[in-house]
């Protein structure tokens, strides 16, 4: 029954479900989990995301997943030879269909895309959209996505007609206005993401004794092959130090030729892990390393410091708006920089424990409840 005392509905939001068809993990989907989870907390708020299957984890592991279509009718999802119609291909079609059918009916106050397919433009009329921008690594490397020929036109011709567009960073934004600078500066609008890592749990994981941290995958501008050789020396040298690699799946043949040629076959190792198993590895770390050669915000750098993990860092693109003086910072792509700051870090454990302290006050500034607040009132000048 229909409480007279309760809020009225003051904002009626639609969330376009695309990115949790396509991540099955990852910094946008992470994003989008969060920014819905807190919302759906706040009177007067009522977000429409026409979701009937995703693989992606976050979702499934966040609150929103319990009262879900996909959590209600997961026998019949399980059986889905023989109740056809809950085929998970045929559900994920339907996210699209259904969201299109939304579209149409009008009955929303605002659209949200979650990433840069503009299939609803010829749905939404006159319905204002609200576009976030995570970075520009399609248009300022360019050569690792020649097979991508529809992300950077998609992406411009989203960035002229968003009535708002939020950047994750300061540095994302002016990325945006050097590449293009027709589009209003007025109408962005930087709001920082957060993370949501739980450095209390204790989990028993088999881990080695002392090791470097790299997180994630290690493909293309992840400058994973640079950071190894830059390492390698280290390595040489303290045998008893391993690189431990956590996540990214394993390591492909031209990486285990690399790690053979630089004999280090012993040192080097990748395992995979549960999200609820990530802060183990940041917390039993001596730092972590991240190499990467752009990111439009990073969030594990806040995911380290949040564990007390020390932080080395390229000193570029959004890592110094989110790191601040939290982090030791190497000259990007110098290869004898990195060697010689992964040395300073391990062997002043002093600095470590400094730079351990550092990290923790640095990430309090962040949390997902004020980067939700700061989305919903740039919501809101839309309406």
């Amino acid at each position: 029954m229909y409480n007279i005392f309760q809020a009225k509905v003051m904002i009626k939001i639609l969330l376009d479900p695309k990115i949790f068809n396509e991540q099955k993990f990852g910094g946008i989907s992470r994003y989008y989990t969060e920014m819905w989870s807190q919302l759906n907390e706040i009177k007067g708020i009522q977000i429409d995301c026409p979701l009937f299957y995703t693989e992606n984890i976050h979702y499934q592991e966040s609150p929103l997943f319990a009262n879900s279509f996909q959590a209600k009718n997961s026998i019949f999802i399980k059986f889905s030879k023989i109740f056809r119609s809950y085929r998970p291909k045929k559900l994920k079609r339907k996210n699209t269909e259904k969201t299109i059918e939304l579209l149409k009916k009008q009955q929303f106050d605002l659209f949200i895309p979650t990433y840069y397919d503009p299939y609803f433009i010829d749905h939404l009329k006159d319905k204002p959209f609200v576009l976030t921008v995570y970075d520009m690594i399609h248009e300022l490397f360019p050569q690792y996505f020649r097979d991508d020929i529809v992300t950077v036109p998609n992406k411009k011709l989203l960035l002229e007609m968003a009535t708002k567009i939020i950047a994750i960073s300061n540095s994302t934004k002016n990325d945006i206005l050097v590449l293009y600078p027709h589009v209003d500066a007025s109408k962005i609008e930087v709001v920082h993401l957060a993370h949501a890592i739980k450095p209390e749990l204790e989990i028993k994981l088999d881990l080695p004794q002392e090791y470097v941290l790299f997180i994630g995958n290690r493909g293309l501008y992840k400058n994973f092959t640079f950071f190894l050789k830059a390492l390698a020396p280290v390595l040489k040298q303290n045998a008893q130090i391993h690189l431990l690699c956590a996540g990214g799946n394993p390591f492909t043949e031209e990486e285990n030729q690399l790690i053979s040629e630089l004999n280090l076959e012993q040192q080097v190792i990748q395992q995979n892990f549960q999200d609820v198993e990530l802060a183990i590895y940041y917390k039993k770390a001596l730092f972590f390393v991240f190499p990467s050669e752009y990111e439009g915000f990073g969030i594990p750098v806040l995911e380290s410091m949040a564990c007390g993990c020390p932080v080395i860092l390229a000193n570029h693109s959004s890592f110094p708006e989110v790191a601040g003086e939290a982090a030791v910072y190497f000259e990007l792509n110098n290869t004898a920089d990195l060697t010689d700051k992964i040395t300073l870090l391990l062997e002043d454990p002093k600095l470590r424990e400094s730079y351990r302290l550092k990290g923790l006050e640095q990430a309090k500034k962040f949390n997902w409840k004020k980067t939700a607040m700061d989305c919903l009132n740039i919501y809101k000048k839309v309406l």
